[in-house]
């Protein structure tokens, strides 16, 4: 099972979410939301593995069963001390480049993951990490943190208080004297769009785009999603009443 991975795409899943529980596993166009963001994924061209890093509850026994059955790569670690699940994820698949991504980003662009982790290896010798969410440019739902693995050791050994563990690179961001972190930024700020899920209604324009994208599975990426809000920009206001949570810290 285990296969040198020079670059893991780790995404954060569990069942009991606090605002929508079970929302990883809702459907979406006949699949649950997970496999959505894998198969979204895995068609990375930079990073050599995909990894879902669930937690051990017996909640997450449906996480376990859905990577199984669709041959998806998974890790079972804590609930609460997110940073040890993915510190222990990657070392499991032999990880040297870590991206991080949350379990809540159905419309994931792999393009966009892409483009930060390019950044970093472009400039690995300069910086211990890229994210696209440090001057926010993109939608909220194509969030990509990237760090290296000496970068996330040195996390994982310094990081002590609760919400740091809970939180996977919030340490990072706190101390930008001790991490260099690259910003990636859009050509065009479109921060004001929320594309996570968080509550019902963001399920529910989630759904209303890939009725209108996912046809025959056709993986959609960012600049269709652009298009069919430039046609309907009714859709926008589905959920605009949802307060935003920063998943970045």
């Amino acid at each position: 099972m285990v296969k040198k991975k020079k670059v893991a795409i780790i995404i954060q899943a569990r069942v009991g979410s606090s605002r929508l529980p079970g929302k990883i596993l809702m459907d979406i166009e006949g699949m649950p939301m997970l496999w959505h963001i894998t198969d979204r994924l895995r068609l990375s061209k930079t990073a050599d593995a995909v990894i879902v890093a669930t937690t051990v509850n017996k909640e997450d026994d449906a996480v376990e069963a859905l990577c199984r059955k669709h041959k998806i790569d998974f890790y079972r670690g804590s609930e609460d001390d997110v940073l040890d699940r993915y510190y222990q994820a990657a070392m499991a698949y032999d990880a040297g480049v870590v991206a991080r991504i949350c379990g809540d980003c159905p419309l994931i662009d792999y393009e966009a993951t892409d483009m930060v982790i390019s950044a970093y290896i472009d400039a690995r010798d300069r910086f211990d990490g890229a994210s696209n969410a440090i001057k926010r440019t993109y939608p909220r739902g194509l969030d990509t943190e990237v760090v290296s693995m000496p970068a996330l050791k040195k996390v994982w050994e310094m990081a002590q208080e609760r919400y740091q563990r809970e939180h996977v690179l919030c340490y990072i961001h706190e101390r930008p004297d001790v991490f260099k972190i690259r910003s990636v930024e859009n050509d065009k700020d479109l921060s004001g769009l929320r594309w996570t899920v968080d509550e019902a209604s963001d399920l529910t324009l989630v759904r209303e785009i890939y009725k209108r994208l996912y046809e025959g599975h056709k993986v959609f990426l960012m600049k269709d999603i652009l298009k069919v809000l430039e046609r309907e920009p009714h859709l926008m206001s589905i959920n605009e009443e949802v307060a935003q949570k920063d998943h970045r810290l």
